[in-house]
């Protein structure tokens, strides 16, 4: 059984900014005139992302193998801490003070929108459009603010739902069908639906990927307009409070975060778990009671398949770099087939579409073509300059919901009002 590590699935990390850092954004372009500057500049660039911690430096590989074609461009690795807010914290330090030295950044996906709206982010339209051919379109999406391209996808993620073959034959599609096969989890004295739902980013990440299938949204196309206040997203916020107080999902997943899911399931203890695809190998070892009876399928949704929040990493160009050219170049590089390979076949999820379905891919990830299912009917997270702020509104209605606290109407309105509060700040 192939190991993947929970930290190289980093793109599951579900990275919320500082608050404190954010309370300075503004959707002004504070970067003037720089997105103008060193269009044509060539030479070495910086590129900066999080601690590699793939087996084989996926990160180093594909640097290795840019270097070795560009002897006068050679781009050097600048590793961050993988703490979210740490990173977060680094990128905004030195954006703020316009330093040249990060050309190259590796943003998780929720931050593209923040930096975009502050002028940070070189527009990548003009000269510097990307050719998206082939590259899964939500991951695009992810890298787009306001109707412009501010970043190229490098890699992505999505959720899947998890479920016990020696139980269930198929998985179900929808949430109708899941609730039925709750009755063989009861038979079986096991619960029936592990998430995460306790209060953290996880829960956003739950909470959207129903109200997004049921057709419900947070933001408008502009980042800023609140969107939750519609039937749609009462409708699929109460398929998560119906499931709750109906004990399909018990009581105890207010508490779970990733691991106490994926334990739960490991253990036997759940016939169906909404997680993300590292626990695929976890879940395939000697030591879990459920190796050889589970297997994987896309979430469910209203009337099909559901719709998974998009995980990743963007590859944007820092408006204050000198060698804007070659940084570009770079990007291209990043979704190049050769760089895209290398990320597949250690693990990190690639944007382009075809190796999903790759022979030699599929046989190190038997997964990947149900991935791809669930990343390409994924939805990113709110695409918002504000989006901490977003994020707790939805969280911490969402949880008053589930727990009983409120009702689902009154959930609903709060988060509105919580969204609206965002971006006026």
């Amino acid at each position: 059984m192939v190991q993947i590590s929970r930290a190289v699935w980093r793109t599951a990390a579900f990275a919320t900014a500082s608050l404190v850092t954010l309370t300075a954004c503004s959707t002004s372009n504070s970067g003037g005139d720089a997105a103008s500057e060193n269009l044509e500049g060539r030479g070495p660039i910086t590129y900066v992302e999080g601690r590699d911690t793939t087996d084989t430096g996926v990160v180093r590989q594909i640097i290795d193998a840019w270097n070795a074609e560009h002897p006068d461009e050679q781009v050097t690795f600048r590793e961050q801490s993988n703490d979210a807010d740490q990173a977060h914290n680094d990128f905004v330090q030195h954006l703020q003070a316009e330093q040249s030295d990060y050309d190259v950044m590796a943003l998780d996906v929720p931050w593209t929108a923040e930096f975009a709206a502050r002028g940070w982010l070189q527009p990548l339209t003009g000269e510097f459009t990307m050719d998206n051919t082939g590259i899964i379109p939500a991951t695009v999406e992810s890298a787009t603010y306001n109707g412009t391209q501010y970043a190229a996808p490098k890699n992505t993620n999505g959720g899947l739902l998890y479920y016990r073959t020696d139980l269930v034959q198929e998985a179900p599609t929808t949430w109708d069908e899941l609730e039925a096969a709750c009755a063989v989890a009861v038979e079986n004295n096991i619960d029936c639906y592990a998430g995460q739902f306790a209060p953290y980013e996880g829960l956003m990440v739950n909470t959207a990927e129903v109200i997004n299938a049921y057709g419900g949204s947070f933001v408008g196309a502009d980042g800023t307009t609140p969107t939750v206040d519609s039937p749609e997203a009462r409708e699929g916020l109460q398929v998560l409070v119906d499931n709750f107080a109906d004990g399909n999902i018990p009581a105890q997943d207010t508490t779970f975060q990733e691991p106490e899911s994926q334990q739960a399931f490991e253990s036997g203890e759940v016939l169906f778990l909404r997680n993300w695809p590292y626990v695929y190998a976890t879940a395939g070892q000697e030591s879990s009671a459920v190796q050889g009876n589970f297997d994987v399928a896309p979430l469910p949704g209203k009337d099909g398949i559901g719709t998974s929040t998009l995980g990743g990493y963007n590859a944007a160009i820092s408006v204050y770099s000198e060698h804007k050219a070659t940084a570009f170049d770079f990007l291209k590089f990043l979704q190049g087939e050769q760089a895209q390979r290398i990320m597949a076949m250690d693990s990190l999820p690639p944007v382009r579409a075809d190796l999903y379905d790759d022979p030699d891919v599929v046989a190190k990830y038997p997964f990947m073509p149900t991935l791809r299912v669930s990343i390409e009917n994924a939805v990113p997270r709110p695409i918002t300059p504000f989006y901490p702020a977003v994020s707790k509104a939805v969280q911490d209605n969402a949880y008053a919901a589930i727990r009983g606290e409120k009702s689902v109407d009154q959930a609903i309105t709060d988060m509105q009002s919580g969204i609206q509060a965002a971006g006026a700040n």
